[in-house]
């Protein structure tokens, strides 16, 4: 979960890391499986044609049906991912314990995924040992209470549309782990190869912009939050901070993608991995937190926006996205969420300056723009990386 628990992506995006390396299902009955069924009868050959016209035309459907449906539910993902993180800022910037509210969030986003684990995988819990489970501590530690701890205090020291720019950075980190790692070829000889470079190039490049270069603020609507617009200007001297604890969170995540194949080799059932990530990353956070603030006021949760904020990310942001992105996979094939990924950075650049009063710069707009025309290139380039070789 990039940005949203144990279970996100892509860039997270960030990025779904179960759902990302799910297989494509095939939907439906083969053509030819169906014809060997039914062999033409000499005394019914308008009935054989009257079923092959149906069965095509349903299939002509399903495919319209999903054509739309399709980019409709990632969309959705991304507005989920926004949310997420502006509810967040709000709820942190109004006194929230960090550990706290991801100890309460990914707690009941175990609770909101277990009914789907029981659902789709059940029994599969027994067939979880000690070395399963040493494995899912593993991932819970490097895949949400270390980089998710890293992201919310660095979400605190900046703003929501500077800290969004992170987890859709995370892909071409993880590219560039890979390689320094040796576990993935550059292959600069080939096109596939310059764009993957020429899209961490840009993305990189677009990032120091949005760090260092702020320009003229354009003042293009009054925030709908005054309080917290006021209380944007201490959180802005943080920048330095927050950056290096933002960079330290992409970095974790990135590590967390790289064991993912571990992970799913011990125990395959990502529905129930998923839900005892949650689960432990949850009681990992509250460790941690208990260990920092001993005070109960710190715990406390009342009718206010931390509740909401809870909700929302377990609910949306964690079970929510995690079946549609599933979904979008078994139709589309796992390159498909990603590419969708820097629609989060637009959202939350207009919908933060709309609603709690983040800045739009011009170093923002270009800082943005490159990145997200580079997250496009490289994740363009990853997807045709196969076909070419």
């Amino acid at each position: 979960m990039h940005g949203g628990g144990a279970v996100h992506s892509s860039g997270s995006g960030a990025i779904e890391p179960w759902a990302a390396r799910t297989r494509p299902e095939i939907v439906g009955e083969h053509p030819t499986e169906d014809l060997d069924r039914h062999q033409p009868s000499p005394d019914r050959p308008i009935a054989m044609d009257v079923g092959d016209g149906r069965q095509r035309g349903g299939a002509d459907a399903e495919e319209e049906e999903v054509a739309w449906k399709a980019p409709a539910a990632m969309v959705l993902v991304q507005l989920f991912n926004t949310g997420m993180v502006l509810l967040s800022k709000v709820a942190i910037g109004g006194g929230m314990f960090v550990l706290a509210l991801l100890a309460y969030r990914s707690l009941f986003g175990a609770a909101i995924i277990l009914p789907l684990a029981l659902l789709r995988e059940r029994g599969k819990w027994k067939e979880m040992d000690w070395h399963a489970a040493g494995w899912i501590f593993l991932n819970a530690f490097i895949g949400y209470a270390v980089p998710m701890s890293l992201y919310y205090y660095g979400l605190q020291d900046t703003t929501a549309s500077y800290a969004i720019i992170f987890l859709n950075i995370i892909p071409l980190t993880t590219f560039i782990l890979s390689f320094v790692l040796r576990m993935e070829a550059l292959h600069i000889r080939s096109m596939v190869g310059w764009l993957k470079i020429t899209g961490v190039l840009l993305s990189v490049g677009g990032t120091m912009i949005i760090s260092l270069y702020k320009g003229e603020v354009l003042h293009l609507w009054n925030p709908i939050l005054h309080h917290h617009n006021e209380e944007h200007v201490d959180v802005a001297s943080h920048q330095l901070r927050g950056t290096i604890l933002l960079a330290g969170s992409t970095f974790m995540f990135a590590c967390w993608y790289l064991i993912q194949s571990k992970v799913l080799k011990v125990y395959p059932y990502k529905y129930w991995s998923s839900m005892a990530t949650c689960l432990v990353g949850g009681f990992q956070t509250a460790f941690a937190g208990v260990i920092v603030r001993r005070d109960k006021d710190a715990w406390k949760i009342g009718w206010d926006i931390n509740l909401l904020t809870i909700v929302y990310s377990g609910a949306l942001a964690t079970a929510g996205k995690y079946s549609l992105n599933s979904w979008a996979v078994a139709k589309k094939g796992p390159s498909y969420p990603p590419m969708f990924s820097p629609l989060s950075v637009v959202f939350t650049v207009v919908l933060g300056s709309i609603f709690i009063g983040d800045d739009i710069t011009v170093g923002s707009l270009i800082g943005t723009t490159l990145v997200i025309v580079g997250t496009y290139v490289f994740l363009w380039a990853k997807a045709n990386e196969l076909p070419e070789k």
